[in-house]
């Protein structure tokens, strides 16, 4: 049972390595900020996160491991993100490119492509992406 039943999960990627690796992030405090597209918050139905929203995190499993509480929220121009939101993302890159052609991998992929109810999806300079801060509040 969920220690935070009424909170909303809070999904890094999907299930699988790459979760894995972008929660064990999380908990070890190298990752506070993460990237998603505007256009899936819009597909979704989701609203945007606000500052002092919290979410519980699952891993793979569906477990919760940790609380986060949203500390910043903007939404810019993909060509806009920056350096330090790139290395407060906690995924080891060292340069803005390097993070934009992963994320771009992620972002052109089938899973994400078939999320968003579009099979030619890809992102440019232009497309808005949501850059959120965040902290740890709980480890679960």
């Amino acid at each position: 049972m969920p220690s935070h039943p009424d909170l909303p999960p809070f999904e890094f990627a999907y299930p699988g390595p790459l979760r894995d690796r972008l929660v064990a992030a999380v908990l070890s405090g190298a990752k506070t900020t993460t990237t998603g597209l505007l256009a899936d918050y819009g597909h979704a139905g989701d609203p945007l996160p606000r500052a002092g929203d919290r979410y519980q995190v699952p891993a793979s499993d569906g477990r919760p491991v940790a609380v986060i509480e949203v500390t910043d929220v903007r939404v810019l121009r993909l060509v806009d993100v920056d350096l330090r939101h790139v290395l407060d993302e906690g995924e080891g890159h060292a340069t803005v490119a390097d993070w934009r052609a992963d994320h771009e991998s992620f972002w052109h992929g089938p899973q994400m492509r078939e999320a968003l109810g579009d099979p030619e999806f890809s992102v440019d300079d232009d497309t808005l992406v949501v850059a959120e801060r965040f902290r740890v509040v709980e480890r679960l």
